[in-house]
């Protein structure tokens, strides 16, 4: 493995998402900003909860989605730039599960492989497309098959002549969309010894979505975790951390090696587990309200003073909230593009009951956020110490704002220019800065600020 990573390295991605958007309807987004690259050669699980995106991003790399925004390269050409055929040639998909309408037996299965090489619809296939055929039944271990009605296959038997099928089209890359689902454990490994060996003997580049984290653990040495966005991408052991799949799935687990395995194994909690949140890690005494990426640098500088925080609430896709899901102890999650319910900012407004101070980060200002902003005074008022980080900006957006005292105009400007909602916005500002909020100008001074507040321990 070491000697394949070698290998890939300098070589350009065999497929690239970039800066992508993609939402089924307009009104609702499932995919924002996400970026992402496979290089030739990988294999590479892809993890996520159901409804997090994994079909999607499959879909979008196969050409079968178009992206509303941004691009994916296949061989550093844009799909739109590719004819589906072509595309077929180097991509193949392995979908979850494949009914047929009519009786075909396996053989005919596995042909229907080499449809993108055949130059008509009334096209033959050559000699050389049968040896092809052959040999992927062969591989896949479905020769002895070939006469049987696809439809009457035990699950384990389909998923192996679909693979096969994929296989026919001789591609680059494999892409399987939970292939070990609906199937017995027999048949799970089965199905993942005999990809891995496609991957480790004939090279075919491997992006698997995977519910299994102990199999993903077993199986791929790169994982992605995955929530409407790229929430982590590295090793198994990095990936699979207590707390981040704890946010990320919405449910305790442990991690750890057991006894006379070599492989990382999750498990659920028992009453006398320890909680995921350990005794001695400190309880996050900072909540950070950010948004649209204005947090970013804010969440990485805590992380890296070793500062516990929360933060929230944050949409899925909001590339704040993919950060926050790796960095701060515990997130309050929204759904995209959805107003914050009244359910959530009860967690708010619990959450900054328990801090020692908020950080508003400078977030754009809309009806969909503002109840933040107003649990936010509500907090200042209750004496929460809070931190308004802005940056100087160049704006003419400015009138009635110069009465606030100690503060520039370029500094009122910049939270003016930032508000949505007709001044309601604003006027939340206006509160905070005569509750005592601190106005700060960048994540420098902001966390000088925090530290006066809080007990950073190292």
């Amino acid at each position: 493995m070491v000697e394949k990573l070698i290998a890939t390295w300098g070589q350009s991605p065999l497929l690239q998402v970039q800066h992508v958007t993609f939402g089924y309807t307009q009104q609702q987004v499932l995919l924002y900003d996400v970026s992402m690259q496979v290089l030739a050669g990988e294999f590479i699980g892809l993890l996520g909860p159901n409804g997090s995106g994994k079909t999607t991003l499959l879909r979008l790399l196969s050409g079968v989605l178009t992206p509303q925004q941004g691009q994916v390269l296949l061989e550093g050409r844009a799909l739109s730039q590719w004819k589906q055929r072509q595309v077929a040639r180097r991509v193949a998909v392995v979908p979850q599960e494949l009914h047929m309408p009519f009786d075909f037996t396996v053989e005919h299965m596995v042909s229907l492989g080499r449809t993108p090489f055949i130059s008509s619809f009334w096209g033959s296939r050559q000699s050389q497309d049968q040896a092809i055929i052959q040999d992927a039944m062969q591989v896949t271990g479905v020769s002895s098959l070939a006469g049987r009605v696809f439809n009457e296959l035990s699950g384990g038997e389909r998923q192996r002549v679909t693979i096969a099928m994929a296989l026919a089209q001789q591609p680059l890359a494999l892409l399987l969309d939970e292939p070990t689902s609906h199937l017995d454990i027999k048949y799970q490994i089965e199905t993942l010894e005999l990809v891995q060996r496609l991957n480790r003997e004939r090279g075919v580049t491997v992006l698997a979505a995977m519910h299994d984290l102990n199999l993903a653990a077993r199986y791929f040495p790169r994982l992605l975790l995955f929530q409407r966005g790229v929430v982590a991408d590295a090793s198994p052991a990095e990936v699979l951390e207590p707390d981040l799949l704890s946010r990320v799935y919405g449910i305790q687990v442990r991690v750890g090696i057991l006894r006379g395995s070599e492989h990382l194994s999750v498990l659920p909690p028992t009453l006398v587990d320890v909680p995921v949140t350990l005794e001695h890690e400190p309880f996050p005494m900072v909540h950070v309200i950010a948004g649209g990426g204005s947090g970013a640098l804010m969440m990485r500088a805590l992380a890296d003073a070793q500062i516990p925080f929360s933060a929230g609430a944050l949409h899925i896709g909001d590339s704040d909230h993919a950060l926050a899901l790796r960095l701060a102890r515990e997130v309050l999650t929204e759904q995209p593009y959805a107003p914050i319910s009244p359910e959530i900012l009860q967690q708010v407004h619990d959450r900054l009951q328990q801090v020692s101070l908020l950080i508003v980060c400078p977030t754009a200002i809309g009806p969909g956020n503002l109840g933040l902003l107003q649990e936010a005074v509500q907090a200042a008022r209750r004496g929460l110490a809070v931190i308004l980080v802005t940056e100087p900006s160049q704006t003419d957006c400015v009138s009635d704002i110069s009465t606030l005292p100690s503060l520039s105009v370029g500094e009122l400007a910049a939270f003016k220019a930032r508000d949505y909602t007709g001044g309601l916005g604003f006027q939340c500002i206006e509160a905070l800065l005569q509750a005592g909020a601190i106005v700060t100008t960048s994540v420098a001074s902001s966390l000088n600020e925090v530290k006066k507040h809080v007990v950073v321990s190292h």
